[in-house]
């Protein structure tokens, strides 16, 4: 049981990768950036900055409750509910921070 439980996980979490958008920036960044001369294109900056901490900030909640899952019910997981726990942990990091600093550059880009 516990091996159709882990199984079925990791086939839905490696359909849901797959799925996933390959290019997060709909437009490019770069380019963006370094023509934005008006208030209104810094202000369309922010706010796609703003909109990137966002999505940050959803997927790190979204690792919290796994990383919730697995500590509470890590039984159900063998040895390797450790690494998966790791594997949350380092992910809520790098998506806060990842969110942390979209909202400054959002912020930046408002006082311009």
């Amino acid at each position: 049981m516990k091996k159709k439980l882990l199984i079925a996980l990791l086939l839905t979490v490696g359909l849901v990768s797959a799925c996933a958008e390959m290019n997060p920036h709909p437009m490019d960044m770069n380019l963006a950036v370094q023509n934005a001369s008006s208030k209104a294109d810094h202000e369309a900056l922010a706010k796609h900055y703003e909109e990137a901490a966002e999505e940050m900030r959803l997927k790190a909640e979204e690792h919290k409750k796994l990383l919730s899952q697995y500590q509470s019910k890590s039984y159900l997981y063998g040895r390797q509910a450790e690494d998966f726990k790791a594997h949350c942990e380092r992910l809520i990091d790098v998506y806060e921070k990842a969110a942390e600093e979209n909202l400054s550059m959002a912020k930046m880009h408002r006082q311009m």
